[in-house]
């Protein structure tokens, strides 16, 4: 009578440690959330935009060469001469321009403009591993929220399990023994419940540093993102769009220009100027008397560097191990990202047969814990037993948790190895920064125009006036 009582006991129990489901409410935060709310709060992304805008203005300061420089100089003198004062002061407005310099300015604007497009990529580049830090952060709490039910429920039904061995061995019908690895395994559950907890509560803590916020309850993960058909062409979209490549293409270019430019450094400079000044003056020679000078000028001047000591040509030789330091960093780049591409692929691939071989043996497991579990009222099997057998059962299905996040991660994975993990190709709905907004604005190197306002417009729409 007391076995079948204690049968009837255990079939909940096991359906308590097996059921996998949890009840979401309705308004939980989505993986999209999620991602939305870690390309806001990022900090890292405000600082490589700044970046960016500082690379506009070298682009601005580049341009601005190319202009006159206008300014005010004022003098003054005093000179005691045989005891006599002498003094004079002049206020003089200069202005002086590069007229041609046989390429040297027009080098050094593609090269900045180069730079500008180099630091668009890598701004690209940071948003990914944002994204991509995002669902990490996501997916963990998920899965650590997971596995403390699991081990929660676990420690529930091993304690039923050390309750049960309690009351049979007073009946006689098991030893000691039986009792204290019941007592074992109730404390080894608690221990596991209190590590999933504290993975849990770190997960948390990541979750909050990427979003800005502790997470709520989170919606089961959206369908997987639509991938290419082949390898090979995940590999060729990998080439064509991943932002480390195209900012490697960038900085390529800018060092081919460096060469150029190290190489115009030979060509002679042709500059003019213009000024007015006016001079007044007061001499011991003429008795006291002060005098007004209005001066007027114009001038040409053209130069060139016949000897440097070695300095250009120095130049022009680093300038060029530089453009192969480049063009070799571009190499590199390109492998890293194929080979990010398929480890991603291959990471997919590996999570789904895990998944399925875990399905095959959750079932199993399960036969076998029930088999186990009904021999034990017979006496045939011994309370460890039984417990080995829940313990297949509770590291098979804390294995598929890790699986199937790792096949969602995987997939992410794989966007972020394309270049497609941004907040455009993934379809957000959320306004997203403008890099092209600041460079138009200081193009042109305003001062005070309309493009001055302009770009009071831009600064004021990214908070920063």
């Amino acid at each position: 009578m007391f076995g079948k009582k204690l049968k009837r006991l255990h079939r909940p129990l096991v359906a308590a440690l097996l059921a996998g489901a949890v009840a979401l409410p309705a308004q939980a935060e989505t993986l999209a959330d999620t991602m939305v709310a870690a390309y806001r709060h990022s900090a890292l992304l405000e600082q490589n935009r700044a970046v960016l805008r500082a690379a506009d203005e070298d682009a601005a300061a580049a341009l601005a060469a190319l202009r006159p420089i206008v300014q005010w100089v004022a003098d003054y003198s005093y000179q005691n001469i045989e005891g006599f004062d002498a003094n004079s002061a002049s206020l003089s407005l200069q202005a002086q321009m590069t007229l041609y310099d046989w390429g040297r300015s027009a080098i050094a604007i593609d090269i900045a403009k180069e730079s500008v497009l180099a630091t668009r990529a890598a701004l690209v580049g940071v948003e990914q591993d944002v994204l991509l830090g995002a669902v990490q952060a996501y997916l963990d709490v998920r899965s650590a929220t997971e596995q403390v039910e699991l081990q929660a429920n676990s420690v529930r039904v091993i304690g039923q399990e050390q309750q049960a061995a309690s009351d049979r061995f007073e009946v006689g019908e098991i030893t000691q023994t039986d009792v204290s690895q019941a007592d074992a395994s109730l404390a080894e559950a608690r221990a596991e419940l209190a590590t999933a907890q504290g993975d849990l509560q770190t997960a948390r803590e990541n979750y909050r540093a990427m979003t800005g916020h502790f997470p709520g309850d989170l919606s089961p993960p959206p369908p997987t993102p639509k991938l290419p058909a082949t390898l090979v062409e995940a590999r060729a979209i990998g080439q064509r769009s991943h932002p480390l490549i195209q900012q490697g293409k960038r900085e390529t270019a800018a060092s081919e220009l460096g060469v150029a430019a190290a190489n115009a450094e030979r060509n002679p400079e042709l500059t003019g100027s213009a000024g007015i000044q006016t001079q007044r003056s007061k001499t011991p020679s003429g008795g006291g008397i002060s005098t007004t000078t209005d001066i007027g000028s114009v001038s040409l001047s053209m130069s060139q560097t016949i000897y440097s000591g070695g300095r250009l040509p120095s130049a022009h030789r680093k300038a060029m191990a530089q453009r192969d330091a480049t063009r070799a960093s571009l190499l590199h780049t390109a492998r890293q990202v194929d080979q990010a591409v398929g480890t991603s692929w291959a990471g997919i691939d590996v999570a789904r047969a895990q998944i399925s071989a875990i399905d095959e043996q959750i079932v199993a497991a399960r036969q076998a814990y029930n088999g186990v579990r009904e021999e034990s009222l017979l006496g045939a099997r011994t309370t460890l037993d039984v417990l080995d057998a829940e313990q297949v059962v509770l590291e098979a299905m804390a294995n598929k948790i890790t699986a199937e996040a790792n096949l969602q991660l995987a997939h992410y994975q794989l966007l972020s190895a394309m270049g497609l993990l941004t907040v455009e190709n993934l379809k957000l709905g959320i306004p997203t920064y403008d890099p092209t907004a600041y460079y138009n604005a200081v193009q042109d190197a305003p001062f005070t125009s309309r493009q001055g306002e302009s770009l009071d417009r831009v600064l004021r729409s990214i908070g920063k006036k």
